[in-house]
């Protein structure tokens, strides 16, 4: 590698890694809101955590669709920035935020839905009772959930992902007092046991929405962008550009959502263990798939600037500098499950047999840890391309006609092995997984020969 290439190659590890470690802060403390809510509940009593985990399930799907949406609004950012169109910023952004908010809109129509949802579903009516409580606060949080997303993008678009870790972190730090004092009723409060996580989760999603419009509006290296000085009515054309590129983007992320939801409820019928094992394993994997897709992030990032810059030959050193960084971090994580698969299990339980069930997961999500960092950091330089469409065709077919079929038969038939149970739906997460890497690194090594950038 000649000297030149070799400094910038090491350049852009730097900046990807700078770029990099506040989203990875902020994704692990979204994480942690989430884990809160379910121990806080779970300490005031079972039929509460039941009750906030279905609220969860039925909410995610809302949650995820509205921030896919969002996302496409980073790699347009990012790529005026480097182009230096800075008065285009703004028009993008205000667009976005009205997409999102007519989506939000939406989620608070389906309120009225909501009671014959859970009707709909066969739990015990003190369940049911809450988990409606916990769902109609997350909904009615929407608009804000909306107004913070499109902000965040923003200033992630720019570059600025110290802001979002920060607010986030911020976040955290309401969420779980609020929680503690509306579920046991404290200081003249009343004693909402779940459904006080839901009325926290509201408090704090506005309250990040309010921080960052606080940030976006008083911040100086903002100022060139002129976000708030002009009013811009809505463009339906601009509009639905937008939708355009944010569509596969949610449903992408909402193919990966319902894939572990829909294997948890396969692989009820195998009894509580087979389930407990599969959450620790699962539990376990999410929280280090957030050391790959935070790199992901910065390089959807970084790649739209280089490309509004015009330097898309350093782009490609960018996408191979983000890949070597993801499979180094892996490598390490990797190693350190296989090599600890059993105490990392007995952190989640004293149980012998439980202990031992996960082990044996871990060892198979150390496995597809490679594939997966390899996966999403060419899936977000995708989005940084611009190329949304390809991922979410790659996502079904690595998912959903090949992983899942796998898995299902590996898991619930004897056809070609005996039963698996949850190990071949984890066999069958390694297959679509190693799929979709290739897919996604030969689609971009496509876009980066043949896709000519204006």
């Amino acid at each position: 590698m000649p000297n030149n290439v070799r400094k910038n190659f090491v350049s852009e590890l730097n900046v990807l890694s700078k770029l990099a470690w506040p989203l990875l802060i902020a994704q692990i403390t979204q994480t942690l809101m989430g884990v809160s809510d379910t121990i806080m509940a779970g300490r005031y009593s079972s039929i509460d955590m039941a009750a906030v985990a279905i609220g969860v399930g039925i909410s995610l799907p809302m949650l995820v669709f509205i921030q896919g949406i969002s996302l496409a609004l980073t790699p347009i950012i990012s790529r005026l920035d480097g182009a230096k169109k800075v008065d285009d910023v703004a028009k993008n952004v205000w667009q976005m935020m009205y997409l999102l908010l007519f989506f939000a809109g939406v989620a608070l129509l389906c309120l009225f839905l909501l009671p014959t949802l859970i009707d709909a579903i066969d739990m015990p009516q003190d369940v049911s009772g809450k988990s409606l409580g916990y769902l109609t606060y997350v909904f009615l949080a929407a608009p804000g959930f909306a107004i913070y997303q499109c902000l965040r993008n923003y200033c992630e678009g720019l570059s600025l992902t110290r802001p979002t870790m920060m607010i986030m972190g911020a976040g955290l730090l309401v969420n779980i007092p609020a929680n503690y004092i509306l579920i046991n009723g404290l200081y003249g409060m009343p004693e909402l046991g779940g459904v006080g996580c839901g009325v926290a989760t509201m408090i704090v999603i506005y309250v990040m929405a309010f921080v960052t419009f606080l940030y976006t509006l008083s911040a100086k290296k903002l100022k060139p962008y002129r976000l708030y000085d002009v009013f811009l009515i809505p463009k339906k054309n601009d509009i639905f550009s937008l939708l355009k590129m944010g569509l596969p983007i949610a449903f992408t992320l909402i193919f990966e959502v319902s894939l572990f939801a829909i294997v948890a409820v396969l692989l009820a019928p195998f009894g509580a263990l087979t389930v407990a094992s599969h959450q620790v394993a699962l539990n376990v994997s999410s929280l280090i798939f957030m050391l790959p897709l935070s790199i992901g992030l910065a390089l959807a990032i970084r790649i739209g600037f280089l490309i509004g810059e015009g330097r898309s030959a350093h782009a490609k050193l960018t996408y191979l500098a983000g890949l070597l960084l993801a499979i180094l971090t892996v490598f390490v994580t990797a190693t350190t499950i296989l090599l600890f698969n059993e105490e990392i299990a007995g952190l989640y339980s004293n149980e012998a047999p439980l202990i031992a069930a996960a082990s044996s997961l871990l060892i198979l999500a150390a496995l597809f840890q490679f594939s997966d960092a390899i996966q999403v950091v060419s899936a977000n330089a995708l989005r940084g391309y611009k190329d949304m469409t390809a991922m979410f065709i790659i996502s079904f077919i690595a998912y959903w006609l090949i992983g899942f079929p796998v898995g299902t038969v590996l898991a619930t038939t004897d056809l070609i092995v005996p039963k698996m149970e949850a190990a071949g739906f984890w066999v069958g997460f390694i297959v679509g997984l190693s799929v979709a890497a290739v897919m996604t690194v030969t689609r971009v090594k496509w876009i980066q020969k043949h896709k000519v950038f204006d």
